[in-house]
């Protein structure tokens, strides 16, 4: 019998989380479910937890001890725990094989980092912690000789279409961008913009904040970061295109001119599949492709009037040292105010680009000086 491969989800009542518990109801024979963590949806998680036998169950974000009573008696038979520091204990100390990180935003970094320190297997879904500490998280996986294996769909492709092929090979990395809600929007509407118009999504099932960094570009901006820290390239060497039937994933351009792409019915089982049944391929039938029905393959260029945000990203990304943190911190500041219709869609530049100019830039920063800056940009 083949031992089962068992796994830490964090973020597992998210959307990320939700679709790995559809592979996993596929491959019951291969996986298992050693630990589990959400926020604050404590029912949903107690739910996961009867469904797949799992023992530990940890809620970052309850503090209320009246209510943590409660969710205990609802899981008898379980262990139950309350607060980031417990989680990160757990890293630290259980036996688990791989641990797939799909925590919301900068939330996840810590988690990540003790993943790596811990040198188990990790699956990131969680993009910020590359964007916030990259120059550290990356020597560490290499140090440690841990397997950090994407879980983005953009760069899932690209870690299949590259392969073994070394860095000295690649001329260019291709990001594909569905292009968001607004693509062809007319720019004099974009102050008139609601909450409801910008949280759907034109192909992808997605969380809130996902969907509305899709919206702005900043997604792609925060992805060309993450590429730059997984693939060890430079900025020169990536870019992002819109392509809208987000049919194509990304694409990898070689040095003999050669461009390999990876293609799928756009859905977020397929990426995490690959990255739990890695270096194999498991047979599955949750997502499928029909070629004959396909959309034409179309790519435009990425319009800096329609999408300021994402150039702002990318020149973030270029400064490095806080900086990218900086950006990605005043970037959820503006979305929650968005969010909490605060401030118009056409005024979240204007709010990221307001915090940036406060920062003062430091190069190589510690952990605890992302922490620190993170915090302060988000006190505005």
């Amino acid at each position: 019998m083949v031992k089962k491969i068992s796994l830490a989800l964090l973020g597992a009542t998210g959307s990320i989380g939700s679709s790995t518990l559809e592979v996993m109801r596929e491959h019951k024979d291969k996986l298992s479910l050693k630990l589990i963590c959400a926020g604050s949806s404590y029912e949903k998680l107690v739910h996961i937890a009867e469904e797949f036998d799992v023992p530990l169950l940890f809620l970052n974000s309850i503090q209320d001890t009246a209510l943590q009573d409660k969710i205990r008696s609802l899981a008898p038979n379980r262990k139950v725990y309350f607060g980031e520091e417990e989680l990160l204990k757990a890293l630290a100390a259980e036996d688990y094989d791989v641990c797939l990180n799909a925590i919301g935003a900068s939330a996840g970094l810590l988690s990540s980092h003790a993943v790596i320190q811990r040198g188990k297997r990790l699956a990131l879904a969680n993009k910020e912690s590359l964007v916030m500490a990259g120059h550290i998280l990356r020597p560490m996986w290499l140090e440690n000789k841990v397997d950090v294996i994407p879980v983005d769909s953009e760069h899932s492709a690209i870690f299949q279409a590259i392969s073994s092929h070394p860095a000295s090979e690649i001329r260019k990395l291709h990001i594909t961008a569905s292009g968001g809600a607004f693509r062809t929007l007319a720019l004099e509407d974009f102050a008139s913009i609601t909450t409801a118009q910008a949280l759907k999504h034109p192909n992808w099932d997605m969380g809130a904040k996902v969907t509305l960094d899709s919206a702005t570009m900043v997604n792609k901006a925060l992805e060309i970061m993450e590429a730059h820290w997984l693939f060890g390239l430079p900025y020169e060497a990536i870019e992002a295109i819109i392509h809208p039937p987000s049919v194509i994933h990304s694409m990898v351009q070689f040095i003999d001119g050669s461009i390999l792409a990876q293609l799928s019915t756009p859905d977020m089982k397929l990426p995490i599949l690959y990255a739990l049944s890695w270096p194999q391929r498991w047979a599955s039938g949750l997502v499928q492709t029909d070629l004959l029905t396909l959309p034409p393959l179309e790519f435009y260029p990425i319009e800096e009037a329609r999408y300021p945000l994402f150039y702002l990203g990318v020149e973030a990304a270029r400064e490095g040292g806080l900086m990218p943190t900086a950006f990605n911190a005043a970037n959820e500041v503006a979305l929650k105010q968005f969010l909490d219709e605060k401030i118009r869609f056409d005024q979240i530049y204007d709010m990221v680009k307001r915090i940036l100019d406060g920062v003062e830039n430091i190069q190589n920063p510690s952990l605890e000086e992302v922490i620190a800056i993170n915090a302060a940009c988000r006190r505005g």
